[in-house]
This record gives structure tokens, sequence and C-alpha cells, in this order.
């Protein structure tokens, strides 16, 4: 690493990158989302300090970020202020300042400080992508392209192809670039000839230079095919595959339909499906793979019903020992590719179950999957799901609740399910009588009980109005009617519990009660994001309403379990980790562990029409299954502790993908041994 007297000069050298000019200069930026515009980033420098507005507002909700930012003559960080507020609302006041040999920061999980020896780079929290820039051109500088990172970590930069884009300033010659050390996943942006930010891509969205809007697909088929090179890079590393049998041996099975554990037995895999689940001293036939389970317990694959699935969502749930995850809404093109890649073995990922997202057309639109203006168009999206193999379709906040009976039934017709979010200005009530087969997401399912005639939930209101549950009595006959609809018309419901958890219990600078077996596991820039409060508490009595209106929501599902409504394990915040705590968060409904195991295997693959193939392990059922240490049924936490994940008969251990990500692993891999050659 070199020195920081030198890193301008090999700025210079390095990257032919000319000098940052001392003029003021204003630069202005596009946030782009399913081809609209959904927000901005407007930035002023002048000398050394540059003056910073982001604000952002898809599907009615998005940062809103003011920062100030100083740097020295070689472009590192000195001085950073961010002010404003999160997506959800939580409030950001957060500093950092480095003043001869020491670095001091603020933000939501507290103060720090540390000794610099080195140049370093501090991330912000809660930052703009415009600091892209700035890490980029350090970074370029820097003879291996590394440097440390604060509050922790180790920020690299990787070089992609340069390309010329074209728009109203004319055509500029830009190169991509891939950033590890912020998340678990790499950052891709694309810096300009004098290493100022052109674009940040990925993310199911672009924020490119004003002017330079009409190359939005192009930047995201860039950020696609950067994606898809890293996914296939940890498929090559991790995917071991045999042209023998496969003998796991020395394992008990959980038995969904027992609710109980085998005694220890030997099961053979050949290709993608089971061959047999033999007595454990059942001898070998000639040139088989031993994989030794030391006793542990197999559990068929768990399905994650509440997915928006993008590359590392599908890899890191397969880690996790969920072999299928239901899709919520995506953009359909990028969801295509994905389901071809896993499909086709470039890339490891759950099998992925689709539903079509149609949403309607308002200021407060989710701009993903099919945005409708009519009740024809939406009528025509639910066809077009139809002749594309969806399973069914999710119904979104801005459709005009007129529309949904005629959606209903030309899904149904079709043959698909309906399940959605309560549309704005209706309520659980109509959309149960409208003919929904299941309802998305507790919230929905309890707004219209504290709601008051013509309040929108096109926007926040539709999380911060569950404040009002506070000393709600569930005895009301407006309650009763509700859980009364649900059970006689025998509708599902999809709560994604932990979601709801984080939202309200969350707090600044603490770990989540969900997170806290796995959190000092994640890379530091993880950790630290995770210890800070999503929903704004400046306001008195607050902290105390959205405790109290959690256990409200657990009190309401306990009341709906009792009264048999089927509840489907699903997360909304990308499955894996917090599939598990879902899971965990079933027990409080009642469900003994060895039921929540159930309800995650059999009971979804049979929900899903799979149980054929999937939900147990079975002899000419589909290799599905993974390896724990322990025994679940007395314990669930033992599923957190995976050492062995196999699908379709491909078998990944979970240690070698989470060092693609910077996750400490929670198990050794069990031992392989391969026939004698």
């Amino acid at each position: 690493m070199k020195c920081a007297s030198s890193l301008a000069a090999a700025l210079l050298s390095a990257t032919a990158i000319a000098p940052l000019s001392a003029a003021p200069r204003s630069e202005s930026y596009t946030v782009i989302v399913g081809g609209r515009n959904v927000g901005h980033l407007d930035a002023t420098t002048e000398g050394a300090r540059t003056s910073i507005e982001w604000d952002v507002k898809n599907n009615g909700r998005g940062p809103t970020i003011a920062e100030t930012l100083t740097v020295d003559a070689n472009g590192i960080p000195t001085a950073w202020r961010v002010t404003g507020a999160t997506t959800f609302g939580g409030k950001v006041d957060e500093t950092f300042a480095l003043s001869g040999k020491t670095a001091r920061w603020t933000d939501t999980t507290g103060s720090g400080r540390a000794a610099v020896q080195a140049p370093s780079l501090y991330i912000a929290q809660n930052g703009s992508p415009f600091a892209l820039g700035l890490y980029g051109r350090a970074l370029l500088a820097d003879s291996d392209h590394q440097m440390p990172a604060r509050p922790g970590g180790t920020l690299r930069l990787d070089k992609g192809e340069t390309l010329t884009v074209r728009g109203a300033g004319g055509p500029i010659e830009v190169t991509a670039y891939a950033l590890t050390g912020m998340s678990l996943n790499p950052t891709y942006f694309l810096l300009d000839g004098e290493g100022r930010l052109f674009a940040s891509i990925g993310g199911r969205g672009v924020t490119v230079r004003k002017g330079y809007e009409g190359e939005d697909q192009r930047l995201r088929d860039l950020a696609e095919t950067m994606s898809a090179a890293r996914y296939a890079e940890i498929q090559k590393a991790a995917a071991h595959r045999w042209e023998a049998p496969v003998r796991i041996r020395n394992v008990r099975l959980f038995d969904p339909k027992a609710l109980a554990l085998t005694e220890p037995k030997s099961v053979l895999v050949w290709r993608n499906a089971i061959a047999a689940v033999e007595p454990l001293d059942s001898p070998a036939t000639p040139g088989e793979v031993t994989i030794d389970g030391a006793g542990g317990t197999l559990v068929p694959g768990m399905t994650e019903m509440h997915g928006h699935v993008s590359e590392d969502d599908a890899v890191l749930n397969l880690a996790a020992g969920i072999t299928t995850i239901r899709d919520m809404g995506n953009d359909n093109d990028e969801l295509e590719a994905i389901i071809a890649r896993i499909e086709s073995g470039r890339s490891a990922g759950s099998r992925i179950v689709k539903s079509g997202f149609i949403e309607g057309r308002s200021p407060f639109s989710s701009n993903n999957g099919i945005v409708a203006e009519t009740e024809a168009q939406a009528v025509e999206a639910v066809r077009w799901y139809g002749a594309r193999g969806y399973w069914q379709i999710k119904i979104y906040n801005s459709v005009d609740p007129a529309w949904v009976p005629a959606m209903v039934a030309e899904a149904h017709r079709l043959g698909m399910r309906v399940s959605g979010h309560v549309p704005a200005f209706s309520t659980a009530d109509a959309m149960m009588e409208a003919g929904y087969d299941e309802l998305t997401h507790i919230n929905q399912f309890v707004l219209g009980w504290v709601l008051q005639p013509g309040e929108d939930t096109r926007n926040l209101l539709r999380l911060t109005a569950l404040r009002r549950l506070k000393g709600f009595d569930l005895d009301q006959p407006k309650v009763r009617k509700t859980m009364d609809m649900i059970v006689s018309r025998k509708i599902a419901i999809d709560p994604t519990i932990a979601i709801h958890e984080t939202f309200t219990q969350t707090r600044n600078g603490e770990v989540p009660v969900g997170m806290a077996d796995y959190l000092d596991h994640l890379p530091v820039a993880e950790q630290r994001q995770a210890k800070q409060a999503w929903v704004d508490l400046s306001e008195p009595g607050d902290d105390a309403a959205y405790r109290a209106a959690f256990e409200q929501i657990v009190a309401t599902l306990k009341a709906l379990h009792q009264r048999g409504v089927m509840i489907v394990p699903g997360t909304d915040l990308g499955g894996a980790f917090t599939y598990h705590r879902e899971l965990e968060l079933f027990q409080r409904l009642g469900m003994s562990p060895a039921e929540v195991l159930k309800r995650a295997t059999w009971d979804m693959a049979a929900y899903l029409g799979q149980d054929q193939r999937l939900g147990s392990i079975e002899k000419g059922k589909l290799a599905d299954f993974f390896l724990v240490p322990g025994d679940p049924t007395k314990d669930l936490k033992a599923i957190k502790t995976i050492s062995m994940v196999v699908k379709d008969g491909t078998v990944y251990f979970p240690s070698e993908i989470y060092a693609k990500f910077g996750i400490a692993p929670f198990a050794p891999p069990p031992r392989v041994t391969a026939p004698a050659q």
C-alpha cells in the first residue's frame, strides 16, 4: 500500500485520470427503478468540500439524506456529516472526523475511534452513492487497490469493462468496477475518465448521471452480467457432483409425518434423486462416494415463502437449507434470467416458484412486475402471467380495489391462486370477500381495525400505524368478523413475522434479538447496519407503542393458528438467516419445533403442489435436504448449524459458500471419502 503522500501522484500515473478541478462544480444524478425516475442525487463541490442531497421514493418510501463531505489533498475523507431519514423513517445524524492520526465517528450504533497508521476510508452508515466515486479514486491510486475501512474491514476494487455511453452531454468513455468490503456483496459502479462517478448500478435500479437516463437498461444489463460472473465462480467452487452413487451414512432423518427422527440410516443419492433409504449397516456397492453424517440429522429442504429473489438471495438461502423460494414479485426479465442460470447449473440457488406482481399506477407505485393503469390492463397482466407458468398473482397497494374481483376471477379461471396486500382505501375483509386465497403480511390483515376512513396506506402509514395496536382490544366485534372470515373461507396468511419484529423492535446500537445467534458471524459492515432502528422513535411513547404492537401481532397470529388458519413461513427480508428466525417465532404461536419443521418442509411442499417430489426424504423423491449435527425436533436452533446442503443431488458445504461473502461458518463440512481410483 502506498503512503498518503504518494496517492495523488499514483492516481495520475497508474490510472491516467486527470486532477479533479478546484473550481466549483455541480453533479446531478437520476435514480431509476423499473424504468421510472424515483429520486435524485445532487452534489456541489467547492474546493475540498462537497454538499450532497439524496432523495429516493419508490413504493411510497425511501431515504432522504443530506451530506457534507470534506477531503484532504489525496481525496481521503477528513470530515463527514450525514443527516436525514432512512428508508422507513429512522432518524440519521452521523459524523466522522479525521484529525492527525486519530479517526472518530458517531452513528446509530454509538461512537468509535481508531488510530490511523495508513490511509483508510470511512464507510458512511447512511451515505449516498456519491461516495463511490471517492472510494474508487482512492483505491485506484493504491498499488494493490485495497485500503482499510473504518469502522472495520477492507475495501478492494476490481476493474471491469470499459464502454462508451451516450446522452445529453455527448459520448463518454466509462469503466465499470466492483467494490467489495462494504456489504456481503460487491457494489458495482462506473467512473468516467476523470475518476468521477458516472453511475451506481445493481440492486434492481441505477443511479446515473443526469442526461444519460437512456442508458438505464444497458447499465442494468451490465450489472446483471457482472453479478452472474461472480455467481458462476461461486458455483464452480462450491458445487460438488460425482458420477457415482453418494452414500450419506449414519444420519437420522426428520420424518415430517411422524414429527420425529428415525433411527440411524444411510441415504443413497444417484444423480438428482434419492435412490434408497437403507438401514445403517447395509453394505456399500463398489464405486460409491461416502459422506459421514456422524450421527447428525437430515432435514428435508425448507421453503421460503416470501422472497424477492436476487442471485445473492438464492445462494445464501441454499446455504441456509432453503431449497425452494416462492418469489413474491420481481423484475420479470431479471427473475427469468436468474432461474435460467440456476436451472442450467451455472449458478447456485434454490428452485423458484413465481408469483406475478401486479401494481396500479400512482405516485406511490412499486415499480416492479407489471404496473397497470386500468382494470383491463390488470386483467391482461393476469393472463400474461398465466401464460408463463406463474403459480399465483400478487396484488399490490396501488391497485384500484374495484378491479380486484375481475382479476381474481381471471386468475382462478386460469388455475392460479391470488395473494396480495390490501390495496389502499380497502380492507382485508373486502379482499377476502373478493376471493383472495392468501393475505400477505400480518400488518395488512390488522390495519383495517385501526385505520380511519380515507387514510392512505400506499406510504409508510401501512407500517407506522401499527403503533395504534398498543392497548387495542382484540376481542372487538370487527376483529372477530375478520378472524371468522379468514377461518370460514379457508384463506391462508403469509405474515412475515420476522420483518415486523425487526421493524418494531430494533433499536439503535442494540443487537436485534432475532440476530443474536449469528450477527457476529457477519462482516463488520453488516453488523453495523443491523444495529440501526428502522423507525422514527423520537416522539414520546413511540418506543413502548411499537414494542406493544409486536405483542399484539403475536397474539393475533396465535389465535389464528389455534383456529386452524394456514400460516406460511416467509420473511420478505431475503430469507437465509432471517428465515431461521421466522421459524423460531412460529414457536410463539404454539407450535413445537417438530411442528415448525413440518410446516417449513412437508406442509409447504403440499401447499405448492410439490409434495410428490419434495417435502420428505423418501426413495424416488428429489435429493433435497440438509445436514445438522444436533436434533432440531428438540431445539430448533440446531438448524442454524448446517454442515451440508443437497439440492437436486448437488452437494454444497455452506462453509465454502460463506467464505465468498466474508461470513464465518457455523459448522465444518462432513468427511467425504471418494472411491479409490
